[in-house]
């Protein structure tokens, strides 16, 4: 699998899509478990915040993070954010 970075046009990697599909069956996992959603989002944030120290730079981590800051400011999450949550499986 490739595991690089974006390209220099800003092209996502090749197993995007992949590893996109791998962490919504974990969401749906441990949503049918009762995890609530955010328990669920932290465990999330924490686990890319480590992949990412692992590979970046403090600075390159900061600016993913304020680019999220502005998206939030922007309201380009307010769409998601009126979508009725994932009912947990019983």
């Amino acid at each position: 699998m490739n595991s690089e970075p974006a390209d220099a046009e800003g092209a996502p990697p090749q197993d995007l899509g992949y590893a996109g599909s791998v962490v919504d069956k974990a969401i749906e996992y441990m949503t049918g478990q009762n995890i609530s959603s955010i328990a669920i989002a932290s465990a999330l944030l924490g686990g890319a915040l480590g992949m990412l120290a692992r590979s970046m730079s403090e600075e390159a981590i900061a600016g993913i993070l304020n680019n999220a800051i502005a998206s939030v400011r922007n309201g380009e999450f307010r769409a998601m954010a009126e979508m009725p949550p994932i009912p947990p499986h019983a």
